[in-house]
């Protein structure tokens, strides 16, 4: 694993494009709560988001694409761009030639790996049981974290968290949530949650409940949640086609 790493810092300059990265924001919700794919950076105690440079003939999304899979096994990814990281002092030089030194090799000053990067933002929505977290090959670990209890994280991660989720946040106005976070069958209340969730607040049930059937992108199920104590409330799955379609053209109503 060493060897890779070092291979790809020695060789980078001849394989990527200079100065140039992707930065994942993997989203997955799972007991009620947002979650957040992170990696356990090894020559440091802080933890990053996934990321990963863009190969010279590779196309900026298709590198995303690369770093998703990689790192949840999972293909089909809700996956969208969300914002350019430009600020000339991201860049952790310091940290970076830690990583170099602890590898034995020079850590020059004209080094690639220590020059100014610009870093596009992604943020994928992910079924959390589905997803496998896969460390990389800086990483020692790779871990959900609840979005509510996050670790140090490396750089400027935490400013990339915060810009995806404000774009999360302002999806909903006009797009749907919940296909790829969701299992195939779920509660209203199960919906109700996630919208909360990546709100911050709380909604009122019957406006909810009111509005989501409205869009017309829900199919009440004949079945009812089964092991719950009280009255067991309907299952519902999406329609995918109307779904797909509320994607493209707008649901036209926020929250």
């Amino acid at each position: 694993m060493e060897e890779e790493v070092e291979n790809i810092l020695q060789h980078g300059e001849e394989l990527f494009h200079p100065g140039l990265s992707v930065d994942c924001v993997i989203f997955g919700f799972h007991d009620n709560q947002l979650k957040v794919l992170l990696l356990k950076m090894k020559h440091a105690d802080k933890w990053a988001l996934p990321g990963g440079f863009v190969y010279k003939e590779e196309e900026v999304e298709h590198a995303a694409v690369r770093v998703l899979q990689s790192r949840t096994g999972l293909g089909n990814i809700f996956l969208r761009q969300f914002h350019t990281f430009g600020s000339p002092s991201r860049s952790d030089r310091q940290l970076n030639k830690e990583l170099l030194v602890s590898l034995g090799l020079e850590a020059r000053e004209n080094h690639w790996f220590l020059q100014r990067f610009i870093t596009v933002g992604y943020y994928a929505l992910v079924n959390f049981s589905s997803a496998v977290p896969r460390p990389d090959v800086t990483s020692e670990a790779c871990a959900w974290w609840d979005l509510q209890d996050m670790p140090t994280l490396v750089m400027d991660h935490v400013h990339i968290l915060q810009q995806a989720l404000e774009t999360l946040r302002k999806q909903l106005n006009d797009q749907p949530i919940g296909y790829n976070l969701l299992p195939e069958k779920f509660t209203m209340p199960e919906l109700q949650r996630l919208y909360e969730t990546i709100l911050g607040r709380q909604l009122d049930r019957r406006n909810f409940q009111r509005k989501m059937l409205g869009y017309g992108i829900l199919d009440r199920l004949e079945e009812r949640k089964r092991g719950v104590a009280h009255k067991a409330p309907y299952l519902y799955s999406f329609d995918k086609e109307k779904y797909a379609a509320a994607l493209q053209d707008g649901l036209q109503q926020g929250w």
